[in-house]
């Protein structure tokens, strides 16, 4: 769970960042939308929206306090995504081909074609 706030800290500094560079845009719509996060496990959705942080580790106490306070403005959301839905998988995870090209076509990825058509001149 250490890895996903690291995670959603970080995202969350970049958001907070591009959120204040959208509002000071005189003609960029007003307010701005929130960004969705999308993260993959529960148990560290729960502890973000927790109002109590428990745990031991100074710099997790920390990033959990940047993401609540991210959410509590408005300015990220996080959202529940199964691990199987999840485009960044085939990026961190173990996975079967089939589930590689499946979600690398989500992806907007396109299969890799052969250079060569065999046709030697």
């Amino acid at each position: 769970m250490e890895s996903e706030f690291i995670a959603l800290d970080k995202v969350g500094e970049k958001e907070e960042w591009l959120w204040n560079f959208l509002e000071d845009i005189p003609y960029w719509t007003k307010p701005v939308e929130p960004v969705s996060i999308h993260c993959d496990r529960q148990a560290a959705i729960g502890r973000a929206r927790s109002m109590m942080y428990n745990g031991k580790s100074h710099h997790i106490r920390r990033r959990h306090n940047t993401v609540r306070e991210l959410l509590s403005s408005g300015i990220i959301t996080i959202d529940y995504v199964k691990s199987k839905d999840n485009v960044s998988c085939p990026l961190t995870k173990n996975l079967s081909r089939e589930g590689v090209e499946r979600i690398s076509k989500e992806m907007g990825l396109r299969p890799r074609t052969s250079q060569h058509d065999g046709n030697s001149t």
